[in-house]
């Protein structure tokens, strides 16, 4: 991913909020040299700077074929994202779009049964613990559990490198990107509020 310097995020502890909160995510690898995406949930662990993403798709899904062939995958994660006029300047200027995304690159493996129905369990428990009644996957029956886990593929990847950026107008002087947070703010879609939200945050800081 380009990312210049002064858009670039380098904070781990940032980025692996981002990564928990932004878990729907895109996954990419390569067939011949073509390149092929499965957007799906993904559950990130983390152990100082060491990631490890899992995650599953259909076995009918072929891109799993391809973990066997490929030395990377491509995971990744986008944050939200709006258009910023170039009328919100003080001067004449161009349109940009601000947005944030991490990429993160590993090589991919396929789990085993047990493996992955741990990793079913993770996620769902993940996005379960605060509804009410909540689900679990130890409530399937022993005969649909089975049927499922053989309807999927699971995965895992070590992550080896970490690109992030948060393009949040960061190259702006103070009045234009005050001008930039108050428009955001008047769009009227959640994106736009998002991004004017962590354009404040950073003033914050």
């Amino acid at each position: 991913m380009y990312v210049p310097k002064r858009f670039k995020v380098t904070d781990t502890k940032e980025i692996w909020e981002f990564v928990k909160q932004h878990s729907f995510a895109t996954l990419v690898t390569a067939e011949d040299n073509i390149p092929v995406a499965t957007h799906l949930p993904v559950t990130v662990s983390r152990a100082d700077d060491d990631y490890r993403i899992t995650g599953h798709m259909a076995y009918a899904n072929l891109q799993w074929k391809t973990f066997e062939s490929v030395d990377d995958a491509l995971v990744i994660f986008q944050g939200p994202h709006a258009y910023v006029s170039s009328t919100w300047y003080a001067h004449e200027n161009v349109p940009t779009w601000n947005y944030q995304a991490v990429h993160m690159y590993g090589t991919p493996r396929i789990l085993e049964k047990e493996e992955l129905l741990e990793s079913l369990k993770t996620l769902s428990d993940t996005y379960e613990k605060h509804r009410d009644p909540s689900f679990s996957v130890e409530g399937y029956t022993p005969k649909l559990l089975d049927a499922q886990l053989k309807a999927i593929v699971g995965f895992e990847i070590k992550v080896t490198e970490v690109q992030a950026a948060y393009k949040l107008s960061q190259n702006r002087n103070e009045t234009d990107y005050q001008h930039i947070i108050e428009h955001l703010k008047k769009e009227g879609d959640s994106d736009s509020e998002r991004i004017a939200e962590q354009m404040e945050n950073r003033l914050e800081k």
